[in-house]
């Protein structure tokens, strides 16, 4: 058994450094052990893992797929070392955190340094993405949503809720004029999404009913944060929750337009995290610290 994790080791290690060599010398041991190593490895396992020849090497099919299934493996048994571990010593280790960029700037960033004091054993890894990851796959321990929930596997904890709003920077008020009515929306730039999940139409409440107005502009952006720098930057009219521009409304670098029709709508903020994860000292912590020192400007 000593030998079965050794060779396993030793696989990943040439699989990592790209060379026999290289692995041997990492791990204190001659090329040609490593070979039979590998060799050893293969024939257990009755598949080719690297395809070799005088100059280099490459991962077979079968050699990516048990590499990346060993990583997921070894990287699960530390988890669950960590986790356990835990029970004892109260909240340490990594804990993995996946946010939108505009939430993780208006709204974690500021924060995390007071929970880095309050649990000094806990190392936080922090990615800030538009983009609906998976956190199984991401091996995330904390997703942050903003809309709709979809991953019926996860749990989810209610962070706060917060209304849309159209913005506009005063510069670009004073150069274009500022809309009276959604209807005047069809002469100004409204600065979208490109992103799959995005809309042509705003909603509006028009004499006591609710109705999408189409809106058109030259710019695209792929995430909260590059739209709402380019409001603040003048480009045109942006559509936030307030959360994300509650900081610009404050300081004067934007400001609201079309109140008077606001639909009312809003989007609800959630942590999600698996349900088995729960247990995890570090995930409890930052789910009690988060209900704490959140604040979600609705």
């Amino acid at each position: 058994m000593n030998n079965h994790f050794a060779d396993v080791e030793n696989f990943l290690m040439v699989a990592g450094e790209g060379s026999f060599a290289a692995a041997a010398k990492l791990m204190r041991l001659t090329p040609s052990a490593i070979s039979r190593s590998i060799a050893r490895l293969e024939q257990r396992l009755g598949v080719t893992l690297i395809r070799r020849t005088t100059r280099s090497l490459a991962l077979t099919r079968e050699g990516l797929a048990y590499r990346d299934r060993m990583v997921a493996i070894i990287s699960d048994m530390f988890e669950l070392e960590n986790s356990l571990s835990e029970s004892g010593q109260g909240p340490r280790g990594l804990l993995r955190i996946n946010a939108s960029p505009s939430f993780g700037i208006e709204c974690l960033i500021p924060i995390l340094p007071r929970f880095a004091e309050l649990y000094p054993a806990v190392t936080v890894d922090l990615t800030l993405t538009d983009d609906i990851v998976d956190l199984v796959e991401e091996r995330a321990d904390i997703a942050i949503r903003i809309g709709p929930l979809r991953d019926t596997r996860l749990r989810a904890k209610k962070l706060g809720h917060s209304r849309m709003l159209l913005v506009a920077s005063p510069d670009y008020l004073a150069r274009r004029g500022t809309p009276a009515t959604p209807d005047d929306l069809a002469t100004h730039e409204c600065l979208r999404f490109s992103f799959r999940r995005s809309v042509d139409s705003w909603p509006f409440l028009i004499d006591g009913k609710l109705v999408q107005r189409p809106v058109q502009g030259r710019f695209f952006g792929n995430s909260g944060e590059v739209v709402r720098r380019m409001a603040i930057a003048g480009g045109g009219i942006a559509r936030h929750g307030r959360f994300h521009v509650a900081s610009d409304l404050r300081d004067g670098r934007l400001v609201e337009v079309l109140a008077d029709y606001s639909a009312g709508d809003g989007e609800d903020i959630h942590a999600l995290y698996a349900a088995e994860d729960r247990a995890a000292a570090r995930i409890r912590a930052f789910l009690d610290f988060l209900e704490e020192a959140l604040v979600v400007e609705g």
